[in-house]
């Protein structure tokens, strides 16, 4: 009997996760895995390690019929250009229809990824109002991974260490250097590290409330989701400062792509079929090169993705001058 699935792809600067849901919006397999700056790559090998989830799973992928495929994340484009997507959406939209599903009637979603974070204020199902952070590291999962290292602490243990200390000691939290200089010093002074930890935990939520949140109305249910809310630390410093509940849900770490593939389900609903290329893309040889357009002023860079030379595709450009499949020769003649 075939099974009908809808993919998912959220490929981020740190993170490429891919999900399959069923019809009822249920995960029936999902991958995270580091992009590690080849976002191709992670995608094709993200494939075939998904194909072999729903194995383990009891499910045949050569029987799972692929209704339909959504991507986003940071490189949402390229991604979609390797899997064939049948709809591309930015993160806002994938972690809010995300939440929206798993917590119904939700209003705040937090996020927290590897590079960047995130603020969506939701009223009756819409988004009024989101917020990004995608410039200071502090606050971040790749500072969280550096501070672990640094302390010679796994990651996964952090929020263990976090929820034993009774109130934490006071870290400085709006730079990552300051942070990281104070955490030193408190050790130094003679803090446990349960206090250093959980003082790191509220600095950086300290952090993410002036930056993203200030001046924001955050009402409940809060629900906190990105590969952060695994530390249990920082699901409690948000609680004290909120002084409500936070829901992380089960999937909290593969949202995007739980969003982007309920997208896709809402895309195909109509029948059309899906330009799902198969779990087979994962051996396609694609490449990427890149141009400056001349156009204007500008300046354009305009990225191509190719294979055996064919465009397939390219983005880049603001004025739509060369968001096409195929060029004429007037136009391919002026790339350099």
């Amino acid at each position: 009997m075939t099974q009908r699935g809808y993919l998912g792809v959220d490929v981020g600067s740190v993170s490429t996760n891919l999900v399959v849901i069923d019809d009822a919006g249920e995960v029936m397999a999902k991958i995270y895995r580091r992009t590690q700056g080849q976002p191709i790559k992670a995608v094709q090998e993200g494939l075939v390690e998904l194909s072999q989830a729903l194995t383990d799973g009891g499910w045949d992928p050569e029987r799972l019929d692929v209704a339909g495929v959504g991507t986003t994340g940071s490189a949402r484009h390229l991604s979609g250009v390797v899997v064939g997507s049948d709809i591309v959406k930015n993160e806002i939209t994938a972690h809010a229809v995300a939440a929206m599903h798993c917590v119904p009637g939700v209003r705040t979603v937090l996020e927290i990824g590897g590079q960047d974070s995130k603020i969506i204020l939701l009223r009756d199902g819409i988004v009024v109002d989101f917020a990004m952070n995608t410039v200071c590291a502090a606050g971040t999962g790749s500072f969280l991974d550096h501070q672990s290292g640094r302390l010679g602490i796994p990651i996964e243990e952090f929020g263990g260490h976090a929820m034993r200390s009774d109130e934490g000691c006071q870290i400085a939290g709006r730079c990552s250097v300051f942070a990281e200089s104070d955490m030193v010093h408190k050790a130094q002074m003679g803090h446990s590290t349960h206090d250093i930890i959980y003082g790191l935990c509220k600095a950086l939520v300290r952090n993410y409330m002036n930056n993203l949140a200030k001046g924001k109305e955050l009402a409940s249910p809060v629900v906190f989701q990105g590969g952060v809310a695994a530390n249990a630390g920082m699901k409690r410093a948000f609680e004290e400062d909120l002084s409500v509940a936070v829901t992380v849900p089960e999937h909290y770490n593969v949202m995007g792509a739980i969003g982007a593939a309920l997208l896709a389900k809402r895309r195909v609903a109509d029948g059309r079929p899906s330009i799902f290329k198969g779990f087979e893309a994962s051996t396609i040889a694609y490449e990427t090169s890149s141009f400056s357009c001349k156009g204007c002023a500008n300046n354009c860079e305009v990225i191509n993705i190719t294979v055996g030379g064919e465009v397939l595709a390219r983005w880049g450009g603001r004025c739509g001058k060369w968001d096409m499949q195929e060029l004429s020769e007037e136009r391919a003649g002026s790339v350099r």
